[in-house]
């Protein structure tokens, strides 16, 4: 049975008020940033790393995954990994302090051409990681998003680390590169270590670089993000819920589902009614069984 799992950041307060609400929700499990933000592993003293954490056990909700995102370019451009891999590090061992098992974060777009030099830069960066991650039993899982579903697979195919695995997120994909998400939980399999249950709709097809880039640099022209995609409610875009957890189940995906949505009003209303959502799909295809 999947457990459900919420981002903390979604609440848009600080972390301790957060896990209470986290809690009401009905979650199993949270997802929180611990590389930006106030719960950065290097800006947490340790007294205040003790309390989170004690605050963390009392509530009874585990960890999903901690978000390793640095954001920029990801691991794109060499000059910036050293430091970028020995931050990632940091995050790496204190998810396997905490007992969490699995970081997520954005690695950069991974182009289409094998022999583009940018592709060989971040399959180095993945195998530096991969290391440090077998020392602390932790999986590194590469969000879905900048690249097309067979694009990902192949990258991760050729590179033998298997520490690297990648986070599912289905409404980046119709957002951004317009794959087919049920169809990506088959190609990529037993590769699916963590996901993010999110919806939205594309509304122009562009380069997924090109939309990438603007994360990372911002102040691309006269681009506006809002005329490309848009992150909807759950039920209420182009990602088939149902189908897509069928789907999840098909290939035997047990971890967590954890909510990821951005919302001005009623976060705490909201998030709720997605905890509430996921369950009962989970519950139908359960009983369909």
């Amino acid at each position: 049975m999947n457990q459900i799992g919420v981002m903390l950041e979604a609440f848009q307060t600080d972390p301790f008020a957060a896990l209470s609400l986290a809690r009401g929700t009905g979650a199993d499990a949270v997802q929180f940033y611990g590389g930006t933000g106030p719960l950065d592993c290097d800006r947490l003293i340790p007294s205040r790393r003790r309390e989170f954490e004690k605050a963390l056990q009392k509530t009874g909700l585990d960890i999903s995954a901690v978000c390793a995102d640095l954001g920029g370019h990801g691991f794109a451009i060499p000059r910036d990994n050293p430091e970028r891999i020995a931050k990632t590090g940091r995050i790496i061992k204190w998810a396997g302090e905490l007992g969490c098992r699995t970081i997520t974060t954005h690695l950069g777009v991974i182009p289409s051409d094998p022999a583009d030099p940018v592709r060989r830069v971040l399959a180095d960066a993945c195998r530096r990681m991969n290391e440090l991650c077998e020392s602390y039993g932790v999986c590194l899982a590469i969000e879905t998003g900048p690249e097309t579903i067979c694009v990902l697979n192949s990258f991760l195919t050729g590179l033998d680390c298997p520490y690297i695995g990648v986070n599912y997120d289905p409404a980046n994909l119709v957002m951004v590169t317009g794959d087919d998400p049920i169809e990506g939980v088959r190609i990529l399999k037993d590769r699916i270590v963590h996901t993010h249950v999110k919806d939205g709709k594309m509304l122009k097809q562009t380069d997924p670089a090109v939309i990438y880039r603007y994360f990372a640099e911002g102040g691309i022209g006269d681009m506006r993000l809002s005329d490309y995609f848009l992150e909807t409610p759950l039920g209420e875009g182009g990602v088939n819920l149902p189908r897509w957890l069928q789907a999840l189940r098909d290939i035997s995906y047990s971890g967590y589902l954890t909510i990821e949505r951005e919302t001005l009003n009623n976060c705490f209303e909201e998030i709720r009614g997605c905890v509430l959502l996921v369950k009962e799909l989970l519950k139908s295809i359960n009983q369909n069984v």
